[in-house]
């Protein structure tokens, strides 16, 4: 089955870009954990969808891993992302949600997470 193509603000392409050479430390280590298929799916990093940019997304899924970092404890941050989910799984995204300081942390069980949930996404998509 071919990718859904998601519609995206083509102005956010060189913020991506930048965001994807300016990676905070969490993004990192993350990043070097799922890259080239280690969790068995291609992930891709700062992904424009609609008017937003996720930190790493899966086309054959569609799914997202979004890292929350202390900044998304305010009530506005809080707000303004669950407006921004509910929009981006309007379009049939689903979220996987990570701690900056797990991360940091706490990979184990981090990796452990995404896992089954890149399994629980394929039993459904088969």
């Amino acid at each position: 089955m071919p990718n859904k193509i998601l519609p995206y603000n083509r102005k956010l392409k060189r913020l991506a870009r930048q965001l994807r050479k300016n990676s905070t430390l969490s993004e990192v280590l993350l990043w070097e954990q799922i890259k080239d298929k280690a969790l068995g799916v291609e992930f891709h990093r700062q992904v424009p969808i609609l008017d937003y940019i996720v930190d790493f997304y899966c086309h054959e899924l569609m799914m997202a891993i979004e890292i929350d970092g202390i900044s998304h404890n305010t009530p506005e941050k809080f707000s303004e992302d669950q407006v921004r989910q509910t929009r981006i799984e309007a379009l049939g995204v689903t979220f996987a949600r990570v701690g900056d300081v797990d991360v940091k942390q706490n990979m184990h069980n981090v990796l452990t997470y995404l896992e089954g949930f890149v399994r629980r996404l394929e039993k459904g998509k088969s």
